[in-house]
């Protein structure tokens, strides 16, 4: 039978680490509740900023300086832009887009002769890569310390300059999308150069937008403020929408983390009493053993 001493220290170990993983479930559900908030009251920004720009995409082929931004060209080098998490302990949610990043460079880019580069928004696949042949950007990687827009707008137009001088000729992100607290989705979004998509509603058929609208200013003008503002929200949804997917999945695993050390703490505390009630069994048989020998 297991040593009584040993069982006790056990199940006191167990007991530290699920109050431990209850109290980190608290603070992220806590978290979730306003980076959820944060993210649903952005999706809707950021669809009818495409719708309009859909609208306005007519515009693009009458101005050159437009056009950079939606410029394909052979991609000789492209930047994959990486948002994980600063911290683990939340499941798979890291791996998941470590994993993608790498059959991305492998399946898309590697083949093409393609030079990738890698810009990171949090540290954990910073982790990963560090000790890869792949150039590392890591001058974004704190980004998560203190996530508001203008600091992400600053970073994409960067991004963006170095797309149009041609240091890039493709950017990609690669993020999770918060669907709900127990569920994130990969996503690998292109960035640069911009593609115009139709709004798709909610039955999956493509709708077209051509109402005869009188802009003013023109829609050249427009689109030179909105080009940038899209792709900057853009990149902006895909951080909170990893920064909820974060707090989703690390209330998921800490829950699910503490159902299994209360499991455990039973499976011991059965085990303690099972070696108490034999050592005191034990103990009652010498006691009849040696009163025998007596008589």
């Amino acid at each position: 039978m297991p040593n009584l001493k040993e069982v006790r220290n056990r199940i006191a170990s167990t007991q530290s680490t699920s109050q431990i993983t209850k109290a980190m479930k608290l603070v992220s559900a806590t978290k979730l509740r306003k980076a959820q908030t944060a993210i649903v009251k952005m999706r809707p920004y950021a669809e009818k900023l495409q719708l309009i720009l859909a609208n306005l995409a007519g515009a693009v082929d009458d101005d050159p300086k437009l056009k950079a931004y939606f410029d394909s060209r052979k991609v000789k080098k492209a930047l994959v832009i990486v948002v994980t998490s600063d911290r683990g302990l939340c499941g798979a949610l890291n791996s998941n887009v470590v994993k993608t990043t790498r059959m991305i460079i492998d399946e898309m880019y590697k083949p093409r002769g393609t030079e990738v580069s890698l810009k990171f928004f949090g540290k954990k696949a910073y982790d990963y890569f560090k000790k890869s042949d792949i150039n590392c950007d890591t001058s974004s990687m704190d980004v998560f310390s203190d996530l508001n827009s203008d600091r992400v707008f600053k970073i994409t137009e960067n991004i963006a300059n170095d797309f149009i001088s041609g240091k890039y000729d493709e950017v990609r992100i690669i993020y999770n999308q918060f669907k709900n607290a127990a569920t994130q989705k990969v996503m690998v979004e292109k960035v640069f150069p911009v593609a115009v998509e139709r709004f798709e509603n909610d039955s999956d058929e493509t709708t077209q937008f051509d109402a005869d609208y009188i802009f003013e200013p023109s829609k050249a003008k427009i689109l030179y403020d909105l080009v940038p503002r899209a792709v900057k929200t853009q990149v902006y949804k895909a951080c909170l929408d990893s920064f909820a997917s974060e707090h989703g999945a690390r209330m998921v695993a800490m829950d699910k983390a503490t159902d299994n050390a209360n499991e455990l703490i039973g499976k011991l505390q059965l085990k303690y009493n099972q070696a108490r009630q034999a050592a005191i069994t034990g103990e009652i048989l010498e006691i009849v053993g040696g009163a025998a020998a007596l008589d």
